[in-house]
């Protein structure tokens, strides 16, 4: 229609990064837009994403080698929301994530639970490594220059404990991988080793190397852990690395098939490389090999095959990408509860009709039945988000008996009064919705669609915005063990 002005709505996203070696937080406005116009089924994206305010860079504060100290992380965000103009009534989305070895520590999961409350009711996440090397692509700028070319294209995130890889061709995720590099695994000071971590100490028995406590920071066995990160981190870029020398490895070997073309660095160790920051914005003094490592990845001579590209973000990369790349939106032709939301950490457990109705609805009884064993086992009351994939054009009667089966289904959890919540691939989740309404279903519903999941994530689901739709962000909650 001419002269038809779609509505923007605004809101506040809040990324908040607590890592091994540096935390910070990033303030962000997003727009949004009924993008389909005023004579089509409303499509609300986000159009415009603006950085409201940056923290300085602090030092993660921690009273000993396990332990993160939890008031003085508090302190530090309330501080830099005052800072920013900001109370936490204002963040409607974001996300909050302990990286590293930060997130082996003994109450990382305290931490983040105390810190939502504290933070205002926007979402909250917890990168597992596989996560954290995703969001970090999406905010150092590997992500989007994959999408320009049919480069793979892989971002290593380097900060103090962990060097997170994400494969991507054509904004297309090919593959993950978490190795344990980074600048913090030792720590000198006045001149000596003051600290080995567990890892690298794996990694020296292993390879008959001996380092202790008080030894010179310049000791042959440091310049061996050097060479060793930089040559292992080539093996890894490369796939030829074996389980056999998994000292630094956390988790599954590469898992992308194609070869590695472009590499960037982002992290603290990136920062080291391009010194991006300025050094009134950085509150950190380090006294680790963070510059020495860095030094030694640049000179070395297999990384040095593949075509470096310098990143849009170093230090900050992963607090860019958790306020702003985390954030999805749901289609506006939803039925939810309002009174139900916001909603954390929801496990999903995935079932695909593949095209068929018919087999789909047989099996559905079994896949429930499933869900409900998978995710409630002790019978806690755990609730879980169905996420219902390909289904077939369906006729009214068959939207009828999905959702009575659905019903039924639920009525079997330990717990049947906890709401039915349900993700579709499709836009039929305010026609399903409605249709479990109308045949009186007890439990209170929260139906979306336009939002991509696999089996085996959480999401969380934010508040009805004025346009009709809600903030969902699609995390893997994981505290890595060291």
């Amino acid at each position: 229609m001419a002269g038809f002005s779609p509505k923007t709505e605004k809101i506040i996203s809040a990324g908040i990064d607590i890592g091994t070696s540096t935390t910070k937080l990033v303030i962000s406005e997003f727009s949004l837009t009924n993008v389909a116009g005023s004579m089509h089924v409303p499509r609300i994206e986000i159009v415009d994403k603006q950085v409201l305010y940056k923290s300085p860079i602090f030092s993660t504060p921690l009273k000993d080698h396990v332990t993160i100290d939890v008031a003085k992380v508090v302190g530090i965000v309330k501080s830099e929301y005052e800072q920013a103009g900001i109370v936490p009534s204002q963040i409607e989305t974001g996300a909050v994530i302990i990286t590293g070895e930060t997130a082996t520590k003994d109450n990382a999961r305290e931490m983040i639970d105390y810190l939502s409350n504290e933070a205002g009711e926007f979402l909250v996440a917890t990168a597992g490594p596989d996560l954290e090397g995703i969001i970090a692509a999406k905010g150092s700028g590997a992500y989007e220059f994959s999408g320009t070319n049919d480069k793979v294209t892989a971002n290593i995130d380097i900060g103090g404990g962990t060097a997170n890889i994400a494969v991507y061709k054509s904004q297309e995720l090919l593959g993950t991988c978490t190795l344990h590099i980074g600048g913090r695994l030792l720590e000198f000071q006045n001149g000596q080793v003051s600290s080995i971590s567990p890892p690298i100490q794996k990694l020296l028995t292993a390879h008959n190397q001996q380092l202790s406590i008080g030894d010179d920071w310049q000791s042959p066995a440091v310049d061996f852990v050097l060479t060793f990160m930089a040559q292992y981190l080539s093996s890894i870029l490369t796939r030829e690395a074996t389980d056999e020398e998994a000292s630094l490895l956390l988790g599954h070997l590469p898992n992308w098939q194609e070869e590695v073309e472009v590499i960037s660095f982002s992290g603290g160790i990136s920062e080291c490389m391009y010194q991006h920051e300025s050094v009134h914005n950085a509150q950190t003094e380090y006294s680790d090999m963070g510059m020495q490592l860095a030094e030694v990845l640049q000179n070395d001579e297999r990384l040095q095959g593949f075509t470096w590209l310098e990143p849009i973000e170093t230090v900050r990369a992963t607090v860019l990408g958790a306020g702003m790349q985390t954030t999805e939106i749901s289609g506006a032709t939803i039925q939810v509860s309002p009174t139900d939301l916001p909603m954390k950490n929801v496990p999903v457990y995935h079932f695909s009709f593949d095209q068929s109705f018919q087999i789909g609805a047989e099996r559905l009884e079994k896949k429930i039945t499933e869900a409900i064993n998978m995710f409630d086992a002790y019978h806690e009351g755990q609730n879980f988000a169905l996420y219902i994939s390909q289904l077939p054009h369906m006729s009214f009667r068959a939207i009828q008996q999905l959702a009575a089966d659905i019903i039924q289904m639920m009525e079997r959890r330990p717990n049947p009064d906890l709401p039915i919540v349900l993700i579709l691939q499709t836009d039929h989740a305010r026609v399903l919705g409605q249709t479990l309404m109308a045949l009186n279903v007890r439990q209170s519903v929260i139906c979306i669609d336009q939002i991509v999941v696999e089996h085996g994530d959480y999401i969380d689901i934010g508040r009805v915005l004025e346009s009709g739709v809600v903030p969902v962000v699609v995390k893997t909650l994981t505290f890595h063990s060291s």
